[in-house]
């Protein structure tokens, strides 16, 4: 049937889903292992006391000498290390093998948390067992005239093989981490908040196209044909017509999977742009099926440019702390998974679109389908399917996509009947996908921008389940503009 699209992979029997979710139900046999870790952590809490008990006792009595204090406050610095241990094996372990705990937003979280996975973990074990082995082995050498010369050494020994463990454990996590990452090839090199360009990526057109015909097959008969598993049928080209009345310039709706149509596009920032470097030919590694889909993806989202979140100078504008922590808990995702939304509010230049195209291509590298336009776009967009009487259609497309990512809000306002428009996309999506919001104002002040009697409902609904990160400072642009007639 035309325009009807395969599944890609079989369905699931009722059967093989029902024996997986209870293999998946297991991983709760480990909840009591960890409630467990618990009562070991309140017997290190009695040991603690009862050390520094005996302290006091001997200080007050007069019979403490020098060494024995050093003794005695290792001994308690040994205690302390050992019930961090214990904390990062049952928050984390917990976290990443049985069920999230579910503490975004709440202010105590720790910083560690907030990146955890089972590489940070093991690396932050390893690290935590290295530090303990040296208070041990310091308490050695300062009691070395009543400690036997093979126990120094052997204590030496042991030392050196955690840390030489904790080395080559650190250093097979790294490419373990980056596995999911695009290839360097692929990535921006803009540092900067806002969606200026930030430098176009030196990219020879033979390497160009040798990754475009990886990353895009549908471009490429032989790599298409090639690269498709017997017995399935070749997937049709995703075209986008622009909506009757849309005008020139507007983003086309990409549907998921189909960033055929943008085939032969070169990256973002590139075209027309002097000053580009070229690099001399050189061989191209075929990118994994995983970064192969997440650079459709990344196209597919129409991004004005690469950026990500690593490269975003988080010392240029001034955050709140809360909101410093909040950005390092939305570089998890967990905000996509729960449907929430995201509203960065800042003066220009102070890195709104940055954080938000970061929060996007992270996205997309995760699996999920995102949709990036400025606001005057969207409006050009709903009001191009309004007009053809589709508007309702527009909207049930755009639920194929987990995140949809509104720019610039504020500098352009909005009519009553555009305003209309606004209210019936974040009510569609509310509570059922999630939004990023870039404004210059905040969202007490919208009605400035939205005229017309929905802007109150709009907002309520936008900011319902919305994480708010608020930056100040001066334009990250104008901080490194010169003028000629000022050199």
């Amino acid at each position: 049937m035309p325009g009807s699209r395969r599944p890609l992979t079989p369905a699931t029997s009722p059967t093989t889903a029902t024996l997986g979710y209870g293999l998946f139900a297991t991983r709760w046999l480990q909840a009591p292992l960890y409630f467990g870790l618990v009562v070991a952590q309140g017997v290190y809490v009695y040991k603690f006391f009862n050390e520094l008990w005996e302290l006091i006792r001997r200080c007050v009595s007069g019979t403490a000498t020098e060494t024995s204090v050093m003794l005695a406050v290792l001994k308690l610095v040994d205690v302390v290390m050992i019930a961090n241990l214990l904390i990062m094996v049952i928050v984390g372990g917990y976290e990443t093998f049985v069920s999230r705990i579910g503490l975004q937003g709440h202010r105590d979280q720790p910083e560690w948390l907030s990146h955890v996975n089972s590489n940070v973990l093991k690396v932050k074990l390893a690290t935590a067992i290295v530090g303990i082995s040296s208070v041990h082995l310091l308490q050695m050498f300062v009691d070395v005239h009543h400690t036997p010369r093979h126990a120094l050494l052997w204590g030496t020994m042991i030392h050196m093989a955690f840390i030489v463990s904790a080395a080559i454990l650190a250093f097979m996590s790294g490419p373990m981490t980056r596995m999911g990452r695009p290839p360097r090839e692929f990535r921006g090199q803009g540092c900067g908040p806002g969606n200026g360009s930030g430098g176009p990526p030196a990219v020879h057109s033979a390497v160009h196209s040798a990754v475009h015909s990886a990353v895009h097959p549908a471009a490429h008969p032989a790599v298409a044909e090639a690269g498709r598993p017997a017995g399935t049928a070749p997937l049709p080209a995703a075209t986008a017509p622009l909506p009757p009345g849309t005008p020139a310039g507007s983003l086309p709706l990409l549907p998921p999977g189909g960033p055929a149509a943008t085939a032969g596009s070169p990256p973002a920032g590139t075209a027309g742009v002097p000053g580009t470097v070229v690099l001399p030919a050189q061989p191209v590694s075929l990118p994994s099926p995983h970064e192969a889909g997440a650079e459709d993806r990344i196209r597919a989202a129409r991004f004005p440019a690469r950026k990500l979140l690593e490269e975003f100078d988080a010392n240029h504008p001034r955050f709140l702390d809360r909101d410093r922590e909040a950005v390092a808990r939305l570089g998890k995702l967990d905000f996509v998974a729960a449907r929430r939304n995201v509203v960065f509010v800042g003066p220009p230049g102070t890195g709104k679109t940055h954080l938000a195209i970061g929060l996007g291509v992270r996205a997309c590298q995760a699996g999920h389908q995102v949709l990036f336009a400025t606001a005057t776009d969207w409006a050009a967009r709903l009001a191009g399917a309004r007009a053809a009487g589709r508007l309702p259609g527009e909207l049930a497309a755009l639920d194929a996509y987990s995140l949809l990512i509104i720019d610039e809000v504020g500098y352009v306002t909005f009519d009553a009947d555009t305003t209309q428009l606004f209210f019936q996309l974040i009510a569609h999506r509310y509570e059922r996908s999630s939004l990023i919001v870039t404004t210059d104002r905040p969202l007490d002040r919208w009605d400035e921008i939205f005229g017309g009697g929905p802007a109150p409902a709009m907002v309520d609904r936008l900011a319902h389940h919305a994480g708010i990160v608020r930056l100040e400072g001066d334009s990250y642009r104008l901080r490194g503009a010169t003028y000629p007639w000022a050199q």
